[in-house]
């Protein structure tokens, strides 16, 4: 590892390119004039500001790794070029949300904010559990013990979101925290038109199967299940989300949603989580017989 390359940080996802990519990876969709919405291989990242009206935005998730070239095409094409975000907010830390990350602040020096539970992971101090392959659902789920799961490094480049619930440089938006599926996992959400940005914390594709994945088929669903280590809290935190009566949501897997669509299928999630969302059997599954 070159360790001066990075200034301090060590990029653990360097070298970890995985070749799987759903349908829609490579696609853009503008969600809202301000919120936009880009596939990369499996994962969405989002571009928050209106390039018809400002200069300053912010990026949401970096994608997977050995991606920062794509991510950079995207951003130039959308916001103009040698664009760069004001900040870059992480809704967790897992591989597929912060694979580019190191390259993008080595680039742009720009700062990276997370939830304080989370910088441990984005500080190269702790693991995340090893992703668990024996849960039901498809061949993501048994494809998941080699996916990444060392911390990323961002050294001094990160910080603790505001204690507060503001997002820098996003004003309108607040981020809630809602764990489970990663211990600091955040949503974000805009009071004035109800929009979300979910991350993980539900998704809209079934994430395990590797058809669904490619083809997208659209479906309310927990979070991804391989790498949820807490279901309680991720129950809590698909209520907390679903209180809120979202108008239009972006997933970090899945297409966006909106209107009767997104609101009947939270319900529906949240009616049934045991059975839609919690594996039958895993390693951090505890069911009560």
């Amino acid at each position: 590892m070159e360790e001066n390359k990075h200034h301090g940080m060590k990029d653990a996802m360097e070298g970890q390119f995985l070749p799987m990519f759903s349908f829609s990876s490579g696609m853009g969709q503008e969600v809202l004039p301000d919120l936009y919405c880009y596939t990369n291989q499996i994962v969405n990242v989002c571009l928050v500001g209106d390039p018809e009206k400002t200069d300053e935005w912010v990026l949401i998730d970096t994608g997977m790794p050995e991606s920062v070239n794509s991510i950079i095409k995207v951003v130039e094409d959308r916001f103009g070029e040698n664009s760069k975000p004001k900040a870059i907010i992480q809704t967790h830390g897992h591989f597929d949300h912060v694979g580019s990350v190191v390259d993008l602040v080595e680039k742009w020096g720009i700062p990276v904010y997370a939830h304080e539970a989370e910088l441990p992971f984005l500080t190269g101090k702790q693991s995340y559990p090893e992703p668990d392959g024996s849960v039901e659902g498809g061949l993501v789920a048994k494809m998941s013990p080699m996916f990444p799961n060392e911390p990323v490094d961002l050294g001094t480049n990160i910080e603790a979101l505001p204690s507060d619930g503001s997002i820098p440089h996003m004003p309108g938006w607040r981020w809630l925290h809602t764990p489970g599926h990663a211990p600091g996992h955040i949503s974000l959400f805009r009071d004035e038109d109800r929009a979300l940005i979910a991350g993980d914390a539900f998704v809209t594709v079934k994430q395990e199967s590797l058809y669904k994945v490619v083809t997208q088929e659209e479906e309310i669903n927990g979070p991804p299940r391989y790498l949820t280590t807490d279901w309680d809290a991720a129950r809590k935190s698909v209520e907390k989300l679903e209180a809120l009566k979202p108008a239009v949501a972006v997933t970090g897997h899945g297409h966006p949603m909106s209107g009767d669509e997104l609101l009947d299928g939270l319900e529906r999630l949240v009616r049934e989580f045991d059975h839609i969302a919690i594996p039958d059997y895993g390693r951090f599954v505890n069911r009560k017989q």
